[in-house]
């Protein structure tokens, strides 16, 4: 018999009497015609979502515009959508096993209009994780979800290819992520968070550089006339960071992908209840460390100021409380003397002779020897408007201070400059202002 692929023909051999085959294209294969639009397997490679019935179709984008159809023409309900970490597939799954099988085998059956006649009662089917198999098929969705969210991560904490610009300096940045992240935090007070708490850190700081393109406030969201405007409103109003209210951010940050149909909220507020939870347990071994003052001329620290006092007098000869009882120091000049002390020994200068010297060990021999260290200045180089300021932002010699009982009886006449909050004069404000007085001075030593 011929083979299938072969058509012979007499015509040319007529003349002979012979038939000569003539070879055709075969196929080998199985072939199948192109499916419509809601068929499964076309649309398991395509950007579109299906409708679980149906051969609607709509681009993920329009995932609440699918599941308004899904309810107003086929009655099913899906709960919790917002915890199905992959929604595409979750419904590719759904419209599979419907077709296998009744809807009725999967949803609860949700009568509405009970109480109606018949004609006017309308079935809903509810799909939930109550059922066994939903619940499982979002839990692997969300470890799936989370094994890639993770090798993102890793990757982009390694990647040294990174390459972006400041948002708010345009100065350019490449290496690792980190650099940028950081550079933000400390330059600009800009902080959305550590960098190994991130991910798609490009896409993240397009978002926000989209936002701050269109003139709109990334913590109050308002949208501003001009590019001056918004930075001034920015820096006025400390709205140098996002809104944490806002889920636009939350695919950013791996808290939101750690557990299955918790937001990072919910995260945190369980953290939050376990805190107050063992607040509430024994306390009894606790053992608090005390905080210590440090001595005005070393580094010798205490945790109680009579301590301190004693080592500045047996160690240094500066006998503190006799010094504050014998000029009736009150508080406000105490904290004056210390913030001038500490500054001078900070520059290594003497603050009797002014005399400087390389190291703060020379200069507290100097101190002591000439015996410099036991005496003050004159009253006018040290009670300074200037020295209200701390030398040091952690001096917590400056929080055990007090006013000596001689001088609240002999001295309550210093004006300390108190400045109403509701001052009718702003003029009058800035003439008067202590900083006008720094200021000055300072503009004079330069002269």
């Amino acid at each position: 018999p011929a083979h299938p692929c072969f058509q012979f023909s007499a015509s040319r051999g007529q003349e002979h009497g012979e038939l000569f085959p003539v070879y055709t294209e075969c196929i080998l294969e199985p072939l199948s015609l192109p499916e419509s639009p809601g068929g499964v397997d076309a649309v398991e490679s395509s950007p579109y979502v299906p409708c679980i019935f149906c051969k609607e179709c709509y681009v993920l984008a329009e995932q609440n515009q699918l599941l308004k159809h899904m309810i107003i023409e086929h009655k099913l309900v899906i709960a919790d959508v917002k915890l199905v970490a992959d929604f595409r597939s979750y419904i590719l799954y759904w419209k599979r096993r419907f077709a296998e099988q009744p809807v009725t085998d999967f949803c609860s059956v949700i009568r509405t209009n009970s109480k109606a006649p018949l004609e006017e009662q309308d079935n809903y089917f509810l799909l939930c994780d109550v059922l066994p198999e939903d619940r499982l098929l979002r839990e692997q969705l969300q470890q799936k979800r989370l094994r890639e969210i993770l090798e993102q991560q890793q990757q982009e904490r390694y990647d040294t290819s990174f390459h972006s610009m400041c948002m708010f300096c345009d100065q350019e940045f490449t290496g690792n992520r980190s650099v940028l992240l950081n550079h933000m935090a400390r330059e600009h007070a800009f902080n959305i968070g550590l960098p190994d708490n991130i991910v798609n850190c490009y896409e993240f700081l397009a978002v926000l550089q989209g936002k701050l393109d269109n003139l709109q406030c990334l913590y109050c969201e308002k949208v501003f006339r001009d590019k001056n405007t918004l930075k001034d409103h920015m820096r006025k109003k400390q709205h140098r960071r996002i809104n944490a209210k806002n889920k636009e951010y939350d695919k950013f940050y791996i808290i939101n992908y750690l557990e299955f149909g918790k937001s990072w909220e919910e995260v945190q507020s369980e953290d939050d209840r376990e805190l107050l939870d063992n607040l509430e347990e024994d306390w009894s071994d606790w053992e608090e460390h005390p905080v210590c003052a440090v001595c005005l001329f070393c580094e010798q620290q205490a945790d109680t100021t009579e301590k301190l006092y004693l080592h500045m007098q047996k160690s240094h000869g500066f006998h503190f409380p006799k010094i504050k009882s014998e000029h009736g120091l009150n508080f406000y000049q105490q904290v004056k003397l210390v913030n001038f002390i500490r500054r001078e020994i900070h520059h290594c200068r003497c603050y009797n002779c002014q005399e400087k010297f390389e190291s703060k060990g020379g200069l507290i021999s100097h101190m002591e020897e000439t015996k410099h260290i036991a005496f003050l200045p004159a009253r006018s180089t040290w009670d300074q408007p200037q020295y209200y300021f701390p030398t040091y932002e952690n001096d917590i010699l400056l929080c055990t201070l007090s006013d000596s009982e001689d001088a609240k009886a002999e001295d309550q006449s210093e004006e300390v400059p108190v400045v109403g909050e509701d001052i009718s004069s702003l003029k009058a404000l800035k003439q008067s202002s202590v900083l006008n007085q720094l200021l000055w001075k300072e503009n004079k030593r330069e002269i």
